[in-house]
């Protein structure tokens, strides 16, 4: 892919085409305008306020910019500027013609960023309404399932619905079957008539299911939203007076080998597919909070988050052939350590609190992003606290045992923020997922909270996998690199998945368990994208032609 064709993930709001932000005291409002021609990519137009992966691109960035730039706000509602429409969902063009690895990153890449909404409602104090100003359909309606309210206007015509079974022959791809039932807890019945309708379901009945949650006459629309939203607004802590904190453009340079950013190094190394990310930690940083909001925007854990963040999403659409990602860290762990006192200590205020939000969710995007990780612990390496999460979330990982000249080896240290600050999306400190819940293994790391553990002592706690010494270091990454990518990637891909995520589910884990593996599958099939699927011939006039084998 040449630097031209490459999809970046940074925008801002003076770019956008396709939201309007507007702002009303403690209520932020996002509508939604398409630009038909304004598609990511040139061979389709985004008709019926029909969305792809650039129209989610900006609605991400616009949720950052809620969150860090305007602590004032305490609601958001999401409506249309379209008039009897609110969103037809994900563009069914779109998804035609694109390739396989193109739908699933897409998909994956929506359902983040509606699981982004939830965690506004539920960590951030930024309650949400969608205001359904017309119909809404799939993804449209997917958009509304992940505010914490549904308003359908009820004017006899504008119906919410799921259609992708019945006219597309895939699924909902951002969530809407999960939602449906473990959010809305529509009746497993109704949803299974639901998920099957073409036309949806209107007016009082959409309210009876618990398809939505207000049914309003056009007439009173607009005034009851707002009526409404003042009142979740009102349930919010967030501060009204404080100043935001700008999130000014990424520091990013793009070469043939790899990206690199302040904090954030990837560099490419294509005969063997994979990649190496280097995260370096704080060299000093603010001793209080107002050294904290003075930082701003380099306040060294909110940087690492976007730098990160914005690392994980370049590979994942930019580099998908690069199937092993090699994770290390260089810096000194006790500023690292210093870092996450300082950020413990000021958890309560609205920026802290949204910086550990930003983590927590830049470290979910890792746990799901469909790659191997392996963890390299080399001299120099500072996996502690924050970045020690980085190993927890690693495959497998290697810490080097120099005993030819032992104080050379590397050191690990678990922090405080290891047990549960940053939990997966299975609700579990990564700790707890490694451990499988032994509490006795878990409170032995925790005896060693703040210190800097050495190769064997590490090994011993389990906190690494193999400690190989001077010796074999070498030909042991090399060995463990050349085996892995050997491997099929599908295999490794349901694997890894299987074997990150044990114990207990959650919505959010059933959403990228069951839905993205399931919809990955379906997206292959020729049911959906063959010469005569449902998603091929949909608009042609042609009817589909099934394969009727249950498999």
């Amino acid at each position: 892919m040449t630097h031209a064709n490459l999809v970046t993930f940074d925008r801002h709001p003076d770019s956008y085409q396709h939201w309007k932000l507007s702002f009303d005291g403690p209520v932020a409002t996002l509508a939604l305008d398409v630009r038909e021609d304004g598609g990511i990519r040139p061979d389709y137009k985004l008709k019926l306020n029909s969305y792809d992966l650039g129209v989610d691109i900006e609605l991400s960035d616009a949720l950052q910019r809620l969150r860090f730039e305007h602590p004032e706000v305490r609601c958001l509602v999401v409506t249309s500027l379209k008039e009897r429409m609110f969103c037809s969902g994900a563009n069914i063009y779109m998804l035609g013609t694109s390739p396989h690895a193109w739908k699933v990153n897409f998909c994956k890449f929506t359902n983040e960023t509606r699981n982004g909404i939830e965690d506004m409602g539920a960590n951030s104090g930024i309650r949400s309404i969608a205001a359904c100003n017309g119909a809404t359909a799939g993804g449209g309606y997917e958009l509304a399932l992940a505010c914490d309210e549904i308003a359908l206007i009820d004017d006899r015509s504008s119906s919410v619905s799921l259609p992708e079974v019945p006219l597309l022959g895939v699924l909902p791809g951002t969530g809407g079957l999960t939602r449906v039932v473990d959010k809305r807890k529509v009746r497993r019945d109704l949803a299974d008539v639901f998920c099957t309708m073409e036309e949806g379901v209107r007016g009082q009945r959409a309210k009876d299911w618990k398809l939505v949650d207000h049914v309003i006459p056009p007439s009173d629309f607009a005034e009851k939203v707002k009526a409404r939203a003042a009142e979740l607004a009102a349930l919010s802590d967030r501060p009204i007076d404080a100043k935001g904190i700008e999130l000014t453009p990424l520091e990013r340079e793009i070469g043939d080998s790899g990206y690199r950013y302040k904090h954030v190094e990837v560099q490419l190394d294509a005969p063997r597919r994979t990649v190496t990310i280097t995260v370096r930690g704080p060299e000093s940083g603010p001793a209080d909070l107002d050294g904290i909001r003075a930082a701003g925007v380099d306040w060294w854990p909110l940087a690492l988050a976007r730098e990160l963040d914005d690392a994980i999403l370049m590979l994942r659409h930019n580099n998908a052939d690069y199937g092993l990602w090699v994770l290390k860290t260089e810096g000194e762990i006790e500023q690292v350590l210093a870092s996450d006192a300082l950020m413990l200590a000021n958890r309560d205020d609205w920026f802290v609190r949204e910086t550990v939000n930003y983590l927590r969710r830049t470290l979910r995007r890792l746990d799901v992003s469909s790659r191997s990780l392996f963890v390299s612990v080399d001299p120099g390496s500072c996996f502690a606290g924050t970045l020690l999460e980085l190993a927890l979330a690693a495959d497998r990982s290697f810490m080097l045992d120099d005993q030819e000249t032992p104080e050379n080896s590397p050191s690990v240290a678990p922090g405080e923020v290891n047990f549960g600050l940053f939990t997966m999306s299975n609700g579990l400190s990564r700790l707890e997922e490694r451990f499988n819940g032994d509490a006795a293994a878990i409170a032995a790391v925790e005896e060693s909270v703040g210190r800097s553990l050495g190769p064997a002592e590490a090994l011993e706690l389990g906190l690494v996998t193999f400690t190989p010494d001077d010796i074999d270091w070498e030909d042991e990454i090399r060995m463990a690199i050349e085996e892995r990518i050997a491997m099929s990637p599908d295999a490794l891909t349901g694997m890894e998945a299987s074997l990150r995520f044990g114990g207990q589910e959650t919505m959010e884990t059933k959403i990228f368990g069951r839905l993205t593996a399931w919809q990955n599958w379906v997206f292959s099939r020729p049911n959906a994208v063959g010469d005569k699927g449902a998603l091929r011939v949909y608009g042609t006039g042609t009817a589909p032609q099934f394969d009727w084998e249950r498999v």
